[in-house]
């Protein structure tokens, strides 16, 4: 029968008919599409090759803080110049430089030569090794403009890292502890780091006698990563005398000084006096080079103005010895941003070489630097007021941006959790953070955290 459901012979439904021809090519298609969707889905960098990195610590200290919705809350991380009313403090010499620049008809936004401006190089290299330094008198030091401190940390850090002679692969020597993207900059080129006693916990002051111990102790040639002044973090720097302790050890030792310098001017407000280690080391001889940062002395700290210099030993090929260096610093400067940036540098370049606005500069300089050691005078005066348990010297003997308070880890969580303090976890703080305003609350607060333990 033509309406039957049955097969001749069997009583089960008859099979779904197939498609229709025309709709085969399309069931198909969705096949494939599925297929090659399920293959771009699978990465070259899945997680056991590229795991979640960490958040930075100071960043996230700095999210931190912005989320938290209390009145008192204090930002005693951040490493930057904050005025009395903690809000950030543009110099005048630089508006004055920047009001200079706008006005000028010639300003154009051409590229920089591969090594920078020159005018502004050469300024800077003068602020830090001394106008009248042998260097420039033999003709042996080259200077190049970089990313701030952080980029002229990296450019000599590649430098060294191609061509110093480490037969053994020795190890780049850091402070312990130092600024922590030390530890990213020389790793991310494959330089082995070590480091060598600095701060004591006991004094919270240097330990020299570590410190001495462990470069006689580093291999012949080892490079030495050393802080000019405003040690980061600890605030701790070196006497004079030390200084000449470590060089002569260094000397007997044939180290390489790598000298890092941040605070220029901004540690004791005296330009001359904090960049001595460098100067010392230089008039003494020896080959070595500076990173030099203007973010914090000009409160330049978006516009990523810095120098590279490198200083080659007096000798009688000293000339040619740096213009080799000179070569080859520009073909790495060259692959690695091809052009420095000019705003930060033209507005360096104006004051540095403007005697009028190097004058006010100074006088600039004198009031960050002022207030700040106002604010540890002031702490520690508060503390000790209070009876707070311990000694809170360190406070005022400490230079710089930072100090290293001794609060222990456990103590700074309490300080976050309970006061809305927020500094890093090893009880380093920002004495720019501090102001007349809540010095009282972050006082009270450590005298009670201290108390509890």
């Amino acid at each position: 029968m033509w309406g039957s459901s049955k097969r001749p012979g069997g009583n089960s439904s008859p099979a779904p008919p197939p498609p229709p021809p025309s709709r085969q090519p399309l069931t198909r298609l969705a096949a494939i599409t599925a297929q090659m969707a399920s293959e771009r889905s699978t990465t070259k960098f899945p997680e056991n090759v590229v795991p979640q990195a960490p958040e930075d610590p100071l960043f996230g200290l700095m999210a931190a803080f912005r989320r938290d919705s209390s009145e008192k809350k204090v930002d005693l991380g951040i490493g930057a110049y904050r005025d009395d009313n903690a809000k950030p403090w543009v110099l005048p010499v630089v508006k004055k430089a920047d009001d200079i620049l706008h006005s000028d008809p010639q300003l154009n936004h051409e590229y920089l030569p591969i090594a920078g401006l020159a005018s502004f190089t050469s300024a800077a290299a003068r602020l830090i090794l001394g106008p009248n330094s042998p260097a420039f008198q033999d003709n042996r030091v080259v200077s190049m403009q970089t990313i701030s401190g952080t980029g002229a940390v990296h450019l000599g850090a590649l430098f060294l890292s191609k061509f110093y002679p480490r037969p053994s692969n020795e190890a780049v020597y850091f402070s312990s502890p130092t600024w922590a993207n030390h530890n990213q900059i020389f790793s991310n080129v494959n330089l082995p780091i070590k480091t060598y006693p600095y701060f004591s916990a006991q004094t919270k002051g240097l330990d020299i006698s570590g410190m001495l111990g462990a470069l006689r102790d580093a291999p012949t040639g080892s490079i030495i990563l050393l802080h000019v002044c405003a040690h980061n973090p600890t605030g701790v720097d070196p006497s004079q005398d030390q200084w000449k302790d470590i060089a002569r050890v260094m000397r007997e030792r044939q180290h390489f000084p790598f000298f890092d310098c941040a605070y220029q001017g901004f540690a004791s407000g005296n330009l001359t006096r904090d960049a001595w280690p460098v100067r010392y080391f230089v008039n003494e001889g020896f080959e070595l080079c500076v990173a030099q940062s203007f973010a914090k002395n000009f409160g330049l700290y978006g516009e990523r103005a810095g120098c590279f210099h490198f200083v080659t030993s007096p000798g009688a090929d000293a000339g040619g010895t740096i213009g080799r260096i000179a070569s080859q610093l520009a073909i790495l400067q060259r692959s690695e941003i091809s052009n420095p940036p000019a705003y930060g540098a033209r507005i360096v370049n104006l004051v540095l070489n403007d005697e009028a606005l190097f004058e006010e500069w100074q006088d600039n300089l004198r009031t960050m630097s002022g207030r700040i050691i106002d604010m540890r005078k002031t702490l520690r005066r508060r503390l000790e007021l209070l009876g707070t348990p311990g000694w809170w010297n360190h406070i005022t003997d400490q230079i710089g941006m930072f100090s290293f308070t001794g609060l222990t880890e456990a103590q700074v969580l309490k300080l976050r959790n309970g006061s809305s303090i927020y500094m890093t976890k090893n009880g380093r703080i920002s004495m720019a953070g501090l102001n007349s305003h809540n010095l009282e609350h972050v006082a009270g607060a450590i005298d009670r955290v201290v108390r509890e333990g």
